[in-house]
């Protein structure tokens, strides 16, 4: 290396360090980050508020505290970004104005591209699942990018449903398309009016009328004519070369008693006055589910947002709304609120978020039932880290800048490598990934011995442990460091006084290797995997 290039190197560690010193030594916002003004609490969560009183006064269930304000702080942020706040951000948090800070935090995080793109996932798997589709012309990127730029200039949610049914074009031109194209059958060349049906009830309307498509339902009104009427709006949908477009409307199911091909019109299941009398068959179904009085459209939204931010739907299984005898009243309460504001997904995360349930601490009540549906929320109900989340929070704590759209490309593209090994080895849970499950073996192997684990604890130059290893002003603030990188709060006086001890005297690479040892412990720990 030439004397010169070891010069600039040199300077480039110890800015680095430097900056590594700020965060680790500083408790003043970062400079350059401008503060996001807090929105109002919305008006409906005060009456969210009261109808859970209510229940919990009739169950005579007493309610948790409310969570200290650095676990709602990592509560937000894995469920909108899908990783855990960084020391950075933990700093410039801990510096603003304690009776605001979380709704600033909130307001920030609405704006931050990393929260668009990651609450476009979770869409994409409701509206196109987590396969690939067919070739050339289905693009699942192209159409995430596309949700996340609707959820960063925040579209109303109808605008984005009614793209979905009723766009035409290319794949690339107009990515909505590509919720048509992905059900595309090679054989016929055209797209599935059927697959299609079962998406639209099922992610739009949280039904199952799909259950309905070989015979009535058995438990619910859905009878078959119901499933195929729906998809007829889709009969006469074209994909090829030139894009998705219409034509004459061609479905003839099969009738199951004669096998013989039946003649199906386009009629919707419930509440046909709300279906226009004229225009294409897919404008005119797009227009009914995102009609304000559809009794399904904005349940569903909401159920799935709550799902999103909470871990658990209100309403569990979280596509069969209607199953439930009796849902919250504050699914009803939070969808009028949704269709009164235009469709306003902010406003919709904003109401959750200001409501009480939401911000209680996560303890186990035992007046209380393990079954989903008869969960009183009168503690925040803990969950298991899906394994997006599992990644990103162990790729975000072994940093202690803010890992994101700031981030060096390069960086970003061996982190979005190494996330999607992880959890291909972790596990996916694909399209389903609300329902309660269990921790496997496999899982805990991957998180012991896990080749991501063990770069992001070790003790390379760049990793949190080493920097602070290096820069921490005393053992005590060295362990406190670690389990606010991890785990976003700080040691129990107990915690403190069965590490710190352990670093006592320790220097260089000994220093680092319990560093990295605590990491690694804490990252193995219960309290890591679970939102709560």
């Amino acid at each position: 290396m030439r004397l010169r290039d070891a010069g600039f190197l040199c300077v480039l560690i110890a800015c680095v360090l430097a900056m590594g010193r700020g965060v680790i030594r500083s408790a003043s916002p970062t400079r350059g980050v401008e503060a996001a003004p807090v929105v109002a609490r919305p008006e409906v969560a005060a009456r969210v508020d009261a109808a859970f009183r209510e229940e919990w006064r009739k169950r005579e269930v007493e309610p948790a505290a409310k969570a200290p304000d650095l676990a709602l702080m990592r509560r937000l942020t894995l469920g909108l970004t899908g990783t855990v706040p960084s020391l950075e951000e933990i700093r410039r948090f801990e510096a603003a104005e304690p009776s605001t800070r979380v709704d600033a935090w909130l307001e920030e995080l609405l704006r931050d591209r990393r929260s668009a793109d990651y609450l476009a996932e979770r869409f994409a798997r409701a509206f196109v699942g987590v396969e690939d589709g067919p070739f050339v012309v289905f693009r699942r990127r192209r159409f995430t990018t596309w949700l996340s730029d609707a959820l960063m200039a925040n579209r109303p949610y109808s605008a984005i449903v009614r793209d979905l049914i009723a766009d035409r074009g290319i794949w690339t031109d107009r990515p909505a398309v590509n919720f048509v194209s992905v059900t595309r059958d090679e054989k016929t060349e055209r797209p599935d009016p059927e697959r299609l049906a079962a998406r639209v009830t099922r992610a739009f309307l949280g039904v199952r009328i799909d259950c309905a498509q070989c015979h009535d339902h058995p438990f619910q009104p859905w009878k078959q004519g119901d499933f195929r009427g729906l998809a007829a709006f889709f009969g006469g949908i074209r994909s090829n070369l030139r894009g998705v477009s219409d034509g004459e409307i061609d479905y003839h199911p099969l009738d199951r008693k004669t096998k013989e091909p039946t003649d199906v019109a386009a009629a919707v299941p419930s509440n046909p006055e709300l279906l226009p009398a004229e225009g294409p068959p897919r404008d005119r179904l797009a227009a009914w589910v995102v009609d304000p009085r559809n009794p399904y459209f904005a349940k569903a939204a909401v159920n799935r947002v709550w799902a999103i931010l909470v871990g658990r739907p209100l309403v569990d299984p979280i596509d069969d709304i209607p199953s439930v005898a009796e849902a919250p009243a504050a699914l009803d309460l939070l969808a009028a609120d949704f269709v009164a504001h235009g469709y306003d997904l902010r406003r919709l995360i904003r109401a959750i978020v200001a409501t009480e349930a939401y911000r209680l601490d996560s303890i186990d009540l035992p007046e209380e039932s393990a079954a989903p549906n008869d969960e009183t929320w009168a503690a925040f109900p803990m969950s298991r880290l899906r394994p997006e989340q599992v990644s990103g929070a162990v790729g975000q704590s072994a940093s202690l800048a803010t890992l994101g759209p700031r981030t060096p490309w390069v960086a970003r593209f061996i982190a979005y490598n190494e996330g999607n090994d992880f959890v291909r080895r972790y596990g996916d849970a694909g399209e389903d990934e609300f329902a309660p499950r269990g921790g496997t073996i496999p899982q805990r192997l991957l998180l012991m011995n896990g080749e991501l684990v063990q770069k992001r604890t070790g003790g390379e130059m760049w990793n949190a442990s080493n920097r602070i290893a290096r820069l921490a002003p005393d053992d005590e603030k060295a362990v406190e460091l670690a389990y606010l990188c991890v785990l976003t709060r700080r040691p129990t006086p107990e915690e403190n006084a069965h590490f710190t001890p352990r670093l006592k005297g320790t220097s260089g690479e000994a220093r680092i290797d319990l560093i990295s040892d605590l990491f690694w412990t804490l990252l193995n720990s219960a309290e890591f995997s679970w939102n709560h």
